[in-house]
């Protein structure tokens, strides 16, 4: 009989109970592809991540990242978790201040700061794949009938868009807190004229009227296909998400043409979560796309995998 070992997880969040869950592997080496997806499965978190050995020994490690129907190019909440993981159990060796490493997924390689002060990993920051536009999508009453809101609840002033940094999201501007605080996700809706479209599959709606003064957006994730009914953080998204606000103005410029913005999310599912996001653009080219946010390790656990599945 195998054991594997692995700790639980609350991520972009500063305590217990809050954030996105995390399940992190600590020995992914000897596991098929298979066998990752089915653990995923059976843990049926947003996301769990298998810690390999890099292929490039200059790099720190390897991650695989799967939700419970599919694997992922990329994933922000679990290189976020992974890597708080890594330093705070001392897992790979940490300093004081800044620390540079590069993480390995199938997407490329992540760059990824680790901020350590005393014996504190007070903030994980991942560099992302700079921005992809998509098309616009036309739909607007469809859209309004997949989140049950009138059409009056959304925000035309923007543009219903997919971009991506890696995966890519619909985004989908709500004029209001309240109208965002009402959505009732339409399953039947999504799975007749969004589901077939990679594009259009994974879904995420913010509005600029905030809970927390400290926040930019207030928003919400709905993504069926990775059999998450909704998502209480999204990193991957968070990228994706500054660029559209950047590209479309939706927040005021900046002289330095370098942003940051704070996405809360999970409000409406009762786990809290903060994710900061920077963006760099000059004049009309993204320069670089960061998110970060703070972790919280809430337990360990074991699971033993009979040699016959293996």
């Amino acid at each position: 009989m195998k054991v594997l070992n692995y700790s639980l997880l609350d991520v972009f969040t500063t305590i217990p109970f809050g954030g996105n869950q995390l399940a992190v592997f600590h020995e992914g080496d000897s596991l098929s592809t298979e066998m990752m997806q089915k653990i995923a499965r059976e843990l049926n978190l947003s996301e769990s991540v298998f810690l390999c050995s890099p292929r490039n020994t200059a790099h720190q490690k390897g991650l695989r990242i799967f939700t419970p129907q599919m694997e992922l190019p990329m994933a922000g909440h679990p290189t976020i978790g992974a890597a708080f993981l890594l330093a705070d159990q001392d897992l790979i060796p940490t300093e004081e201040g800044a620390n540079e490493w590069l993480l390995e997924e199938i997407v490329g390689n992540i760059p990824v700061s680790v901020y350590k002060e005393g014996d504190l990993i007070t903030k994980v920051e991942m560099t992302q794949p700079l921005p992809v536009f998509g098309e616009h999508y036309s739909g607007t009453e469809r859209v309004a009938e997949l989140l049950s809101l009138s059409v009056e609840d959304l925000n035309t002033d923007f543009p219903v868009q997919t971009v991506s940094t890696g995966v890519p999201f619909l985004f989908i501007a709500v004029r209001s807190l309240s109208a965002v605080q009402k959505i009732n996700f339409r399953s039947d809706v999504w799975e007749k004229h969004f589901s077939r479209n990679e594009a259009t599959q994974h879904i995420f709606v913010f509005t600029t009227e905030t809970d927390q003064p400290s926040s930019t957006v207030h928003s919400r994730m709905f993504a069926p296909a990775m059999g998450i009914p909704e998502d209480p953080a999204t990193g991957a998204a968070s990228g994706p998400l500054g660029a559209y606000l950047v590209e479309h103005a939706v927040i005021p410029a900046t002289e330095n043409g370098k942003y940051s913005i704070r996405s809360e999310q999970g409000m409406e599912m009762g786990r809290p979560s903060f994710i900061d996001i920077t963006i760099v653009k000059t004049g009309q080219e993204f320069q670089q796309i960061k998110i970060g946010g703070t972790s919280v390790t809430v337990g360990k656990g074991q699971l033993y995998l009979e040699d016959s599945l293996l």
